[in-house]
């Protein structure tokens, strides 16, 4: 019997956050950019844009109704360090799919 993979990730942003990435959240990045080859593929090309929709699409399981626009808030006010642990994370859970 296979495992998925889940990448989970807790970091200290606006308050303590932890970002999951797993069938739900592809599902949403899915349903942004038409596929999920199309969704790691644009995370791959670097875009900020792309960065702040797979960090929405990792914490969306905590509230439903944040918004892309709020993380690009919580992130704004970030130290530079945790985002990039956070990027990190995202690709190794993108690559690994």
């Amino acid at each position: 019997m296979a495992t998925a993979n889940v990448t989970e990730v807790t970091v200290y942003l606006d308050k303590e956050r932890r970002f999951v990435f797993d069938l739900n959240a592809l599902i949403e990045l899915e349903e942004i950019y038409g596929s999920k080859d199309e969704a790691i593929n644009a995370l791959k090309g670097g875009g900020l844009k792309h960065i702040r929709a797979w960090m929405w699409a990792g914490l969306v399981h905590e509230d439903s109704s944040l918004t892309v626009e709020e993380v690009g808030r919580i992130f704004s006010k970030a130290d530079p360090d945790t985002v990039v642990q956070i990027a990190d994370e995202i690709l190794r859970a993108a690559s690994s799919e």
